[in-house]
């Protein structure tokens, strides 16, 4: 009886080990691959964009809403690479992603991309269609606030798997998030100067 007891402890033990010792998925299998179309039909400070009408550009695509605070400190990021490089050729995309999925409320963007100082275009994701295609797609994802850098082409270069990237200023607790904004600025230039 007691040797059943052990090795019922045991499994449980390591079946709980493997839940919780799984990795979450950083996307690096999307590297390389075409970017799905987008498919989005609301959008606040542009027309409907779509993947094919971006040909020729780098584009920076970044998921996020207005009640995640790791989305609130990139968004200083995304307005300094977008006005850093746009005169390049470098598109920066926001896909608004209500917590929880379901609210098309296109007023409630409106109003987080003017808290968020936000010109560049800005896609709603209602029900979050185009964030399981491009993202959550059954994988076991850490964040909903992905990023992805595009090439000229179309192709998956870069993806930030979310959380927050931003200049530090110095602060230790925030070297990760500089690392990481760092390289987004590297990555941009590198695939601008490409022909």
């Amino acid at each position: 009886m007691l040797s059943r007891i052990i090795c019922v402890t045991a499994l449980l033990l390591l079946s709980q080990l493997s839940v919780t010792a799984a990795p979450a998925d950083t996307g690096g299998e999307k590297v390389g691959t075409p970017a799905p179309n987008l498919g989005l039909t609301q959008w606040v400070n542009s027309a409907p964009l779509d993947i094919e009408n971006l040909r020729g550009k780098v584009v920076l695509i970044r998921w996020w809403t207005d009640t995640c605070e790791l989305c609130a400190a990139t968004a200083p990021a995304l307005r300094q690479l977008q006005q850093e490089f746009s005169g390049d050729g470098l598109v920066v995309i926001g896909v608004f992603h209500p917590k929880p999925a379901g609210d098309w409320n296109l007023e409630r963007v409106r109003r987080a991309v003017a808290k968020y100082q936000f010109t560049f275009p800005v896609a709603l994701d209602g029900d979050w269609s185009a964030l399981r295609r491009w993202w959550l797609d059954g994988a076991n994802r850490e964040y909903t606030s992905v990023s992805f850098i595009l090439d000229k082409n179309g192709i998956i270069r870069y993806v930030h798997p979310g959380g927050e990237f931003h200049q530090s200023n110095g602060s230790p607790q925030h070297a990760m998030c500089e690392r990481d904004f760092k390289q987004i600025h590297s990555m941009i230039g590198n695939l601008l100067a490409e022909h």
